[in-house]
């Protein structure tokens, strides 16, 4: 029986989720994942890689609770392992404050975080422009530790990895029997997805060892996380911005909106200055289909479109795309597989 031949486009942590996912539970299969980029060159390695999620319009709730819940214990569990410091995923605590009370003050993922609740009046009084609080212990993982970490783990469970820039599926389809799409930003032109957008974030590393505790404005422009080697601020949202150069206006006001916050932070040292692209969709594209190519109908998976929450939800959608390709390969053609 010939081994199945399954291909993962993109090496981002969504891209190298799927790909171990897949590799470590379908050991009949072949894996090879492909890219054109890989970190420290990825957006996701720029990624303050902090976990909570907003909410997706329409997809169902409990399907966002697991793929939250799932991440979440993934991470967790290398958090408390020996691999935490090699993987750049420790425990976080901190607050996130807003200017008005939400319509939802208990997100959905507060179940999944440690030790989630409202922050207390006597707390909230460092912040006087904001009304309410949440604080709670959740997971950061920095990426540009992260990814090599993942791609170790992806080789020893034998996957194979590649660097190819890949124009269209159809370079694939002679050479593999399962595509599974995680080409984020890529799609666009990839798959044809005009659904998927530019969000661009800048944000800047700093060295701050004093400061212990994530602080970020509900708006999602302005946050503080302290990590292992430094301390990420940021940050902006700039739709349908394809701009990849640092703007020092965008400099100044992440320094003076953190400032705001964490009047410490004017004691802080700019190590560096970041800019990447969100891959951003209405909602993620986990799912699957039949494509024609070359004549034969490929099965391909689907999983991108995570936007700012590629870290927070790419093991639980990873774990997704892994049952739909177990489900295409339920329904191959024996002959496929012989």
């Amino acid at each position: 029986m010939k081994r199945v031949r399954v291909v993962v486009v993109g090496a981002g942590v969504v891209g190298f989720s799927t790909a171990v996912c897949i590799a470590e539970a379908l050991p009949f299969c072949s894996v090879t994942l492909l890219a054109d980029e890989f970190s420290p060159n990825t957006t996701s390695d720029g990624a303050a890689g902090i976990l909570f999620a907003t909410e997706f319009p329409d997809i169902p709730l409990e399907k966002q609770k697991r793929w939250f819940a799932d991440s979440f214990d993934h991470l967790l569990a290398v958090a408390q392992s020996q691999h935490s410091p090699e993987a750049g995923v420790m425990l976080s605590s901190g607050w996130q404050i807003f200017k008005e009370v939400p319509a939802n003050k208990k997100p959905f993922w507060s179940e999944s975080v440690i030790g989630f609740r409202f922050m207390t009046d006597r707390e909230l009084k460092r912040f006087p422009d904001h009304k309410f609080g949440q604080a709670f212990t959740t997971i950061k993982c920095e990426c540009s530790s992260y990814l090599p970490w993942l791609e170790k783990r992806f080789r020893r469970a034998g996957g194979l990895v590649e660097q190819r820039k890949i124009s269209s599926l159809e370079e694939l389809s002679n050479s593999y029997d399962i595509i599974v799409n995680c080409s984020g930003l890529g799609a666009k032109a990839l798959v044809g997805d005009d659904k998927v957008y530019p969000v661009r974030g800048q944000v800047l590393k700093v060295e701050a060892p004093w400061l212990q505790h994530f602080i970020r404005d509900s708006d999602g422009k302005t946050y503080i996380y302290p990590g292992i080697h430094s301390v990420t601020v940021g940050g902006t949202r700039q739709e349908d911005d394809w701009r990849l150069q640092v703007d020092e206006g965008d400099t100044e006001s992440i320094l003076m909106r953190g400032g705001r916050l964490e009047p410490s932070l004017s004691k802080a040292k700019v190590l560096s200055k970041w800019v990447g692209l969100r891959p951003s969709r209405r909602n993620p594209r986990v799912e699957r289909e039949l494509v024609e190519l070359q004549g034969r109908r490929v099965p391909v998976v689907h999983n991108y479109g995570h936007g700012g929450w590629g870290v927070t939800l790419a093991w639980g959608t990873g774990l997704d795309a892994l049952g739909l390709v177990r489900q295409c390969l339920h329904e191959m053609p024996l002959q496929a597989k012989l």
